[in-house]
C-alpha cells in the first residue's frame, strides 16, 4: 500500500517490542527459553518441526499455566514441497463419561457449561483424553529429522535445573491460587508456604523431569501404553476421575486438510472442523470484503463497527453449528461461501449495532499458547496448544509431575446439542495457527491464546496486515476488540472519543486491559529473509538464526 496506516488511524500505539530479523530460520514462542530451544535445534542442523516439538515440550516446563503433555492441541504444518496439512492432537471424551454425566448449574445461559460442584472445571472428573504427547512425538517421526531424545534436552534441563518465574507466571498463579491450594502437589511447587512463586524465584520439577527423561527413552508409549499411563490412570480411579486405559491405547491424532478462504486476493488457511476457527475466519473476512476497510481506517468507530457486527454473526453462527465432524455435520461449504456473505451483510446497519441468530440450523442431537517455526528449506510449523484454563483442571498428578487439562469444561453438559458430550468426541476449538499466502508465496504465519476470544483476534491480526498494511509488528500488538452478542470489549488503547461513537451506535463497550492472549508469527520475504514478532501481551520472545557456517577450504592459519 502506498499510504499509511497512520494517517487514517482514529487509534494510535507504539509498539512495545522489536521483532526479530533472520535468514536461516526463526523461531517465536511465548517464552524467552521455549524459542531458545527451538533455535537450539535449528543451529544444530534441524528443521522447523525439530525446532517446533523441542519449543513445545519445553513450554511444558517454563508456561505451565498453558501447555502440558496431558494436554491437547492443533498443529498446522506448511512442508518445503509447499503442501498444508493440520495434525489434530485435540482431547477426546473418555469412553465412561456419557450425555448426563455432569448436572448443568440451573439457570445457566445457553452458552454457559458451568455444572453442579464444577466438576467439569476443576479436579479428576475435568480432565479429558489427552493428545498432545501423541501428536508431538508422530510429527516428529513423519516430518522431523532429528531424534527425540535430542530435542527434549532443552525441557529436560530447565525441569531438573530449574528456572527463573516471570511476572507473568507469578501473575498467573496468583490469579489461579485459591483452587490451586486444594491440591498439595501442585501447591507445593507453584505455592511454597502457601504464597505464590515470587518473581525470579527458581520453579524446579523434579518428578516432571524424570517423566521428560522417560518420554525421551520411550516416546509416547510411555504414556499411551506403557508406565505413565499406568499412573495417570490408577490415579483416575483413585480419585473419581474418568481416562482408563482403553482411552489412552485407543487415543488416534487426525490429519486434517486446511480451510482455505480468499480475502482480496489473498489466500488464507486456517483448521478446519473440529476447530471452528477456520470456517468462521473465513466466514468473517468474506463479509468484510464488502467494505473498504482501509479507507475507512484502523481503530475507527465505522471499522470497529463493523468488526463487532461480523463477529456477532460469527459467535450466532459458531453457536448453532460448531463440532467435532465426525459427531455433527458441519455446513463448511455454505458457511465459508462468498454467497453466504453476502447474504449477511445485506443484513448490517451501517450505523447501528443489532442483535444476531443463527444464519444456519442448530444442530441439535482461554487458556492457551502459541509458537511459530521457520526453517530455511520452506518448513514452517504455527501450533496452538492448551490444557484449557490457566493451569487446567488445577491438579498435579502424582507421580508424573504433570498439570492436567480440564477439557471437559469446553462440552456441554446438557444433552441434545451439537456440543454435547459422547464417548471419544474430540472438543471444539477456537485455535488459529493461520497462515496467508500472496501470489502463491507463503507470507504470514501466526497464532495466539486466548479461548474464544483468539479467532476473532487472529481475524483482525489478518486486516491489519493485509487492509491496513501494518508491519507484522504492529499487527500482533495492535488494540483489539472482541464481542460474541453481548457486550463489546475493547482494549484501553481505543480512545474515549471512539468509544463514545460506539455507544451511540448501540454498543455495549467494555474497556479491558487485554483481549486474549500473546500473539506471535512470522513474516516472509522474497530474499528468504524472515521477521519474527511477538506481542506486549506475554512473555513471547522471537529468535532468529543468520550467518552460517565457514566457506568450503577456509582455514585459519598462524605462519
Amino acid at each position: 500500500m502506498s499510504r499509511n496506516w497512520r494517517d487514517l488511524t482514529a487509534t494510535t500505539f507504539e509498539c512495545q517490542k522489536m521483532p526479530a530479523l533472520s535468514s536461516r530460520g526463526m523461531v517465536v514462542s511465548n517464552h524467552p527459553l521455549a524459542s531458545s530451544a527451538g533455535a537450539e535445534m535449528l543451529a544444530a542442523g534441524g528443521n522447523a518441526v525439530d525446532a517446533a516439538i523441542a519449543t513445545l515440550f519445553t513450554l511444558t516446563v517454563v508456561e505451565p499455566m498453558m501447555v502440558g503433555i496431558i494436554g491437547g492441541g492443533m498443529a498446522h504444518i506448511r512442508l518445503a514441497d509447499g503442501s498444508h496439512r493440520f495434525i489434530d492432537g485435540q482431547s477426546t471424551v473418555p469412553s465412561a463419561v456419557r450425555e448426563d454425566t455432569y448436572t448443568s448449574k440451573p439457570g445457566s445461559a445457553h452458552d454457559v457449561f458451568d455444572t453442579v460442584g464444577n466438576e467439569n472445571l476443576n479436579g479428576p472428573k475435568a480432565v479429558a483424553v489427552p493428545g498432545s504427547l501423541k501428536a508431538w512425538c508422530e510429527t516428529l517421526r513423519r516430518f522431523g529429522t532429528m531424534p527425540l531424545a535430542d530435542v527434549m534436552q532443552p525441557a529436560i534441563k530447565h525441569a531438573a535445573r530449574g528456572y527463573a518465574a516471570t511476572p507473568y507466571l507469578h501473575e498467573c498463579i496468583s490469579e489461579s491460587a485459591a483452587e490451586m491450594r486444594k491440591d498439595k502437589p501442585i501447591a507445593a511447587i507453584y505455592l511454597p508456604n502457601g504464597e505464590p512463586l515470587k518473581v525470579g524465584e527458581r520453579v524446579v520439577q523434579a518428578e516432571y523431569a524424570e517423566t521428560l527423561r522417560t518420554i525421551a527413552d520411550q516416546g509416547e508409549k510411555a504414556l499411551y501404553e506403557g508406565p505413565l499411563g499406568e499412573i495417570l490412570v490408577d490415579y483416575m480411579e483413585k480419585t473419581g476421575g474418568f481416562i482408563r486405559r482403553t482411552d489412552l491405547t485407543g487415543y488416534k491424532t487426525v490429519e486434517r486438510q486446511p480451510i482455505r478462504a480468499d480475502y482480496r486476493g489473498w489466500t488464507i488457511l486456517g483448521p478446519p472442523p473440529p476447530a471452528a476457527s477456520g470456517v468462521h475466519i473465513a466466514e468473517m473476512l468474506n463479509i468484510l470484503e464488502g467494505y473498504d476497510i482501509a479507507s475507512l481506517g484502523f481503530g475507527t468507530p465505522e471499522t470497529i463497527h463493523y468488526l463487532a457486527e461480523v463477529l456477532k454473526i460469527a459467535f450466532a453462527d459458531r453457536a448453532a453449528a460448531s463440532g467435532d465432524p465426525d459427531y455433527v455435520g458441519v455446513p463448511v461449504e455454505r458457511l465459508t461461501s462468498k454467497a453466504y456473505a453476502e447474504e449477511r451483510r445485506r443484513a448490517i446497519d451501517p450505523g447501528r449495532a443489532q442483535a444476531w441468530g443463527a444464519g444456519v440450523s442448530q444442530l441439535e442431537g482461554a487458556h492457551t499458547t502459541h509458537m511459530t517455526a521457520a526453517d530455511s528449506f520452506g518448513n514452517v510449523v504455527a501450533t496452538t496448544q492448551t490444557i484449557n484454563n490457566l493451569f487446567g483442571a488445577k491438579i498435579l498428578i502424582p507421580g508424573l509431575g504433570a498439570i492436567a487439562n480440564n477439557y471437559m469444561n469446553l462440552f456441554d453438559p446438557r444433552p441434545g446439542h451439537a456440543l454435547s458430550l459422547a464417548p471419544g468426541k474430540r472438543v471444539t476449538t477456537s485455535m488459529s495457527p493461520m497462515m496467508a499466502l500472496n501470489g502463491g508465496k507463503l507470507r504470514y504465519a501466526l497464532g495466539l491464546p486466548g479461548g474464544k476470544r483468539i479467532f476473532p483476534s487472529a481475524m483482525q491480526a489478518l486486516v491489519n496486515l493485509i487492509d491496513h498494511g501494518m508491519s507484522l509488528q504492529e499487527a500482533v500488538e495492535a488494540p483489539r476488540v472482541w464481542t460474541e452478542g453481548n457486550a463489546l470489549e475493547v482494549e484501553q488503547a481505543v480512545p474515549e472519543s471512539v468509544r463514545t461513537k460506539l455507544a451511540s451506535m448501540g454498543h455495549k463497550i467494555d474497556a479491558v486491559s487485554t483481549v486474549a492472549g500473546g500473539m506471535n508469527g512470522i513474516a516472509f520475504e522474497d530474499d528468504g529473509t524472515m521477521t519474527g514478532a511477538a506481542c506486549w501481551r506475554a512473555d513471547g520472545t522471537p529468535v532468529g538464526i543468520s550467518g552460517g557456517l565457514a566457506r568450503s577450504g577456509v582455514r585459519f592459519r598462524l605462519d
